[in-house]
C-alpha cells in the first residue's frame, strides 16, 4: 500500500501561484468532467457558546482519475478561542484503486481555492483595467482575495475594512512586500463608490455592501455569508447588478445573498445570467459593457477543492521526487 502523503498548510502557503491555480480551475470548469453531488450541510447546536456550528461534507470525483472529500466545521464564535471559524481536512483519493493518496489541511486549501475562484470570476466579470479594490473582512480569506484579484487585474490601490481597524491594519501589514498601496479604513462607505472591485468575506447577517453606494462599472465579489440567514449585500445591489454565481447547484440554494431576494421576489432564477461552468466554457461571455455592474456570489463547490487538492498534490510529489 502506498504511503499516505500529508500536506500541511505551510506547504500550501509557500507553493501557491494564483495565476496557475486560476488556470487549473478554469480548465476544470470548462471541461466539466468532475462529478459533484450536492454537499451535505448540517447545522448543529453548540450550547457551550450559545450559537450554532455547521458541518459540511463536500465529495467530488473525476471517474478513473481522482476523487476526494472535504470535511469542514464552521464555528462563527471561534474568535473567543483565538481559532479560525473554518477548520477541516481534505482526503484526496485515487479514483481507480480507492486508496487515500493524501491528507491536506483544509484551512489554507479552502482559502486559496476560494480566492482563486473569485479571481477566475473576476477575469470574466470585472473590467480589464480594474486597478482599485475594497476588501471587506479581515479573516483568513482577506489577504488571499487581495493577492488573487491582483493576479488577474492590474490592482494598485487596496482599502481594507473590518469591524476592528487594528485587524484591518494587520492585513495591510501582511502585504507590504507587494507593489500595492494599502490602507486600513474606518468608513467603508467613503471609498465604496470609488473602487473598481468590492470583495467581501464575512459571516455577517446584515448587508455590508449597499446598492446606494455603487457606481457604474464596478464588480462585486461576495464569498462569505454561507447560510440562508446571512447576507453581505442588500436588495439594491441585486437590483442594480447583473448576477452570476459559482454554480447553480449551490449558489441558488445556500446563501441569503441569493435565497432571500429569490424568496421575496426581488430576483428570479432567470435573472442569474451564468455560473462558472457557463463562463469558462464560453457559453456566456461575462461582462457585456464597461458600465455594467457585475455581481458574483460564491458559496464554494467541491470541484474547486478537488482541483486544488490535485494541484498541491502534484506540486508536493514533484518536490519530493527532486530531493
Amino acid at each position: 500500500m502506498e504511503e499516505i502523503v500529508q500536506i500541511p498548510d505551510t506547504f500550501i502557503e509557500a507553493h501557491t501561484d494564483f495565476n496557475s491555480l486560476v488556470g487549473a480551475l478554469r480548465n476544470a470548469f470548462a471541461q466539466a468532467e468532475v462529478m459533484v453531488p450536492m454537499r451535505h450541510h448540517h447545522d448543529f447546536p453548540n450550547p457551550a457558546v450559545g450559537s450554532e456550528s455547521t458541518l459540511l461534507l463536500m465529495p467530488a470525483w473525476n471517474p478513473s482519475k481522482e476523487a476526494g472529500v472535504k470535511i469542514v466545521t464552521v464555528s462563527p464564535d471561534n474568535g473567543q478561542f483565538d481559532l479560525p471559524s473554518i477548520q477541516g481536512t481534505y482526503i484526496y483519493l485515487d479514483a481507480v484503486k480507492g486508496q487515500v493518496r493524501a491528507l491536506l489541511e483544509a484551512k489554507s486549501l479552502t482559502a486559496k481555492r476560494t480566492a482563486a475562484t473569485s479571481a477566475l470570476a473576476s477575469s470574466y466579470l470585472s473590467r480589464p483595467d480594474a486597478s482599485s479594490m475594497l476588501m471587506i473582512g479581515t479573516g483568513a480569506l482577506s489577504a488571499n482575495l487581495i493577492l488573487a484579484h491582483a493576479a488577474v487585474r492590474p490592482i494598485k490601490k487596496v482599502y481594507v475594512w473590518g469591524r476592528s481597524l487594528e485587524k484591518a491594519q494587520a492585513i495591510c501589514n501582511q502585504l507590504t512586500h507587494l507593489d500595492l498601496e494599502l490602507k486600513a479604513i474606518e468608513d467603508r462607505f467613503s471609498v465604496m463608490p470609488e473602487v473598481d472591485i468590492i470583495a467581501s468575506a464575512t459571516l455577517s447577517k446584515e448587508p455590508l455592501v449597499l446598492g446606494e453606494y455603487l457606481r457604474e462599472g464596478q464588480h462585486i465579489d461576495l464569498v462569505g455569508a454561507y447560510r440562508k440567514d446571512m447576507r453581505e449585500s442588500d436588495d439594491a445591489c441585486i437590483e442594480k447588478a447583473t448576477v452570476f454565481v459559482d454554480t447553480y447547484q449551490g449558489g441558488l440554494k445556500e446563501s441569503g445573498d441569493i435565497v432571500i431576494p429569490l424568496r421575496e421576489g426581488k430576483l428570479k432564477e432567470s435573472d442569474v445570467k451564468a455560473d462558472l461552468f457557463g463562463l469558462c466554457s464560453g457559453k456566456h461571455k461575462g461582462r457585456s459593457s464597461a458600465s455594467e455592474i457585475t455581481y458574483f456570489k460564491s458559496v464554494g463547490h467541491a470541484l474547486e477543492d478537488l482541483t486544488a487538492a490535485g494541484y498541491y498534490f502534484d506540486k508536493y510529489t514533484c518536490q519530493v521526487s527532486k530531493t
